[in-house]
């Protein structure tokens, strides 16, 4: 357990807000461990080595590139968005323990949903179905991390058919809603208070 860790509840939030906030909590001198817990307007991101061949046809939603890992995927309203703001040194952890950490919380639940989930070697990601149903893309910067996890809970997934999700032609994503009854009256708040016992955060800020 981390006892300085802050959790916040953020609500919807602008993607390129949201990064230039990431971006200056991890520089600043008073940095401490927080975890933000948020949705996005549509929007498309593109990590740092990602192939913009990827997007097949954005329309009318935005295309950022940002400095996380990971190839192209898409945010909007109903995907729980969850950034890991955590000094690594501090937490004795790596890039790799980290993204086991959040796999595995993820696939617990998933679990107490009744859904049965698997990893797949090479993918950072948990699948249910051999389809997506939450992607990582990570950033260390001076041994501090940001960017975190997406969860697909009750959204329109639709988007996701006009990319390459996570540079994968043909890769299906999913939600949470398609495979439990209890999970489609569930709010996004609901499964984010789910996660926030299985973190085991001890201080939490309602922004």
């Amino acid at each position: 357990m981390i006892e300085s860790l802050v959790f916040k509840s953020l609500g919807l939030c602008d993607y390129t807000d949201t990064l230039e906030s990431m971006r200056t909590h991890i520089l600043s001198k008073d940095f401490h461990n927080e975890i933000w817990f948020l949705e996005h307007p549509p929007i498309y991101t593109l990590g740092t080595a990602a192939d913009k061949s990827h997007i097949l046809d954005a329309g009318d939603i935005p295309v950022v590139q940002t400095d996380r890992g990971g190839e192209v995927t898409y945010h909007g309203p109903g995907q729980l968005v969850i950034y890991f703001l955590l000094d690594m040194k501090l937490l004795g952890i790596g890039p790799n323990s980290l993204v086991r950490i959040i796999e595995n919380f993820i696939q617990k639940i998933l679990m107490e949903l009744s859904i049965e989930s698997h990893l797949i070697k090479g993918s950072p990601g948990v699948f249910v179905q051999n389809k997506k149903i939450a992607s990582i893309g990570l950033r260390i910067s001076n041994k501090r991390t940001y960017h975190g996890v997406s969860i697909n809970v009750d959204m329109d997934t639709t988007p996701f058919d006009n990319i390459n999700p996570c540079g994968y032609a043909g890769l299906t994503v999913t939600q949470i809603k398609e495979f439990s009854d209890t999970a489609k009256i569930l709010s996004i708040e609901a499964i984010a208070k789910k996660i926030l016992n299985n973190l085991f955060i001890t201080n939490y800020e309602k922004a």
